[in-house]
């Protein structure tokens, strides 16, 4: 199973990032092989509308089959959904945190979007 999780750097360490669309970055890990690859979004940074959109469909590509993240608006969440992929939010402070959070059963899934669109 590959987690992707919202941050604002390249590694485990790195700190998590609350918003979605606008995240610097994604980190994805693959719980199997306990490895990850940093993702760039630093394209949808300053995008004028889509930016959930377009994250929404990196992480699509990346195969993750879960997203953590602090908030998710409702077009990203339906593209998301649409895809099988579940959304979990936290307020952790690191990846490996968010991460540690999910393997420990401490997050419970999305059921809607929690922030409305250009949050």
């Amino acid at each position: 199973m590959k987690l992707a999780v919202t941050t604002t750097g390249k590694d485990m360490g790195a700190p998590f990032e609350s918003r979605f669309g606008r995240a610097p970055g994604f980190i994805v890990y693959d719980l199997d092989n306990e490895t990850f690859e940093a993702i760039d979004n630093s394209m949808n940074l300053n995008a004028v509308q889509g930016a959930g959109i377009q994250a929404a469909m990196n992480i699509v590509k990346s195969g993750a089959t879960a997203l953590i993240t602090g908030h998710c608006g409702p077009k990203a969440f339906q593209v998301l959904s649409q895809a099988g992929i579940q959304i979990y939010n936290t307020e952790a402070q690191t990846v490996a945190q968010a991460i540690e959070f999910f393997v420990a059963g401490k997050l419970a899934p999305l059921q809607s979007p929690d922030v409305g669109g250009h949050w």
